[in-house]
């Protein structure tokens, strides 16, 4: 295969389940129950309905069932209005709790998650008329424990987690893997194959959206924050090659590119490297959810009055091509990265990311339509003292352009309504960093509603104790000239 100048994005495509059930296994809610059990009722009782969650407008415009332009102008609070609850919306599914069990156990190969025979049931004959899943891709659902076997298996522990519904209905358990392997016990294998589902999902949507055959996949690049490995290889992962396994992607290989909330932009400058090189003819990047971070900021909503609104599992999956002279070109030149002797300050950040590869570039500020960074919803942050997370970003990146006299101190607000947008995504750890625009962005490039978007992901690298570094990346996804 020849190399090539350009690449671009096929398409992208998100995806949400509803687990509610499993706020309790969020690291957050796991500390406050374990130090006070009383939480566990407290947490069930700030529970919302399926029909609440799928309604919900963030959710709605992460989901591409209305722009980030029309969420800006719907007043706050968004949890207490009342809305049409749709599955379905252009750029991926609102899954109710059930069928996520049912798609867990579906690809659950070493039988992990016992599902009790009603549940199981029900998944199976709801996932049975799903558009991404066939026959023969359940059969794991017919391979089940008794409900006594489960019974005695949570009634006994044995390290194993109970499953229960919204409504503290059990149906099922999750059972560790090893006795003393704590990389194999319950928690964590939770972790794993939860994000592997949310991972699948977005890949099956993404790739049955686009009528992509799944075994014209070459190479697969999975950006979650999962550790998946054992006792001698903790994080050793490559759940790249598992989800392309649970997605039909038989002809693919894959790795997994760990970079916390910057690895989506990591792993999409790696991809479309690979194709201009010619090595590969499309990659594609996923990211499953982080169930850590379910309920993370619980005590805020409820201290409030809200319900717990991080109660959504997240999953994104991008398509990367050789040019088709029709997609948005992400531009293998405009990429900007945070070296290491740059500075760890916001400012200096964005200033790596955004000023000096559009200087380098030639192009002004005001140039780019739209800037996606840290997408989080604000109705989930504000709440608990983190701020509005995007606005911040938008005004930082608002003073460089005045720091840089493309605009004047006068033009800030009207800089961050224009060039930004207000945060819609979960505080799904690296789902929620830059990528959740991308859908809209294909969109809005396409139609000629926008010409140039830039995508610019932060990673909290001092996270794990290794270094008190920041990092980042951007890159510009702009209209093809050929369209």
């Amino acid at each position: 295969m020849e190399p090539t100048n350009k690449v671009v994005v096929k398409g992208a495509r998100s995806f949400l389940a509803h687990t509610p059930g499993l706020v309790r296994y969020g690291s957050k809610p796991v500390r406050e129950i374990e130090s006070d059990p009383k939480a566990g009722d407290v947490i069930t009782a700030g529970l919302r309905s399926y029909e609440k969650a799928s309604a919900y407008l963030p959710n709605v415009t992460y989901l591409g069932g209305i722009q980030p332009e029309q969420l800006a102008t719907i007043p706050r609070p968004w949890h207490d209005r009342d809305g049409e609850s749709v599955r379905r919306y252009p750029y991926g599914e609102v899954m109710p709790e059930e069928d996520f069990y049912g798609v867990m156990r579906a690809i659950d190969t070493f039988e992990l998650l016992w599902l009790n025979k009603d549940t199981a049931t029900k998944a199976r004959e709801s996932l049975g008329s799903h558009p991404y899943w066939s026959d023969d891709e359940l059969t794991e659902l017919d391979n089940n424990e008794t409900d006594a076997n489960i019974a005695e298996r949570i009634e006994t522990g044995n390290g194993s987690l109970p499953l229960t519904l919204r409504d503290g209905s059990p149906i099922g358990v999750f059972n560790r893997a090893h006795d003393l392997d704590h990389s194999l016990f319950a928690d964590v294998l939770l972790e794993n194959l939860a994000c592997k589902a949310a991972a699948v999902m977005a890949a099956k949507t993404l790739l049955g959206d686009l009528n992509v055959d799944p075994l014209s996949i070459p190479y697969i690049l999975n950006t979650g924050e999962e550790a998946v490995g054992d006792r001698y290889q903790r994080g050793g992962g490559n759940l790249a090659k598992a989800i392309g396994e649970d997605s039909g992607c038989d002809n693919a290989s894959g790795a997994d590119v760990k970079a916390f909330c910057c690895g989506p932009n990591h792993a999409l400058a790696m991809g479309a490297s690979m194709i201009s090189a010619g090595i590969f003819e499309r990659v594609l990047v996923v990211g499953g959810c982080s169930l850590a971070k379910l309920g993370m900021k619980y005590q805020g909503h409820l201290s409030k009055d809200m319900p717990i609104v991080e109660d959504v599992l997240a999953g994104a999956a991008i398509l990367l091509e050789r040019d088709d002279g029709v997609s948005p070109v992400l531009r293998l030149d405009s990429i900007g990265t945070h070296s290491v002797g740059a500075g760890g300050s916001q400012g200096k950040i964005l200033e790596e990311l955004v000023s000096k590869p559009l200087a380098r570039l030639g192009i002004k500020f005001t140039e780019v339509d739209k800037y996606a960074t840290e997408m989080h919803n604000p109705e989930v942050t504000e709440p608990a003292g983190s701020g509005n997370v995007p606005e911040l970003n938008y005004k930082l990146i608002a003073a460089l352009a005045i720091r840089s006299g493309q605009i004047e101190r006068a033009d800030m607000d009207g800089f961050v309504e224009t060039h930004g947008m207000t945060g819609f995504s979960p505080t799904q750890g690296h789902i929620a960093s830059a990528i959740p625009y991308m859908p809209h962005a294909v969109d809005a490039i396409r139609s000629g509603k926008i010409k140039r978007a830039m995508f610019l992901a932060k990673g909290s690298l001092f996270l794990g104790r290794m270094t008190q570094m920041s990092d980042g990346l951007s890159f510009l996804l702009e209209q093809n000239e050929q369209a």
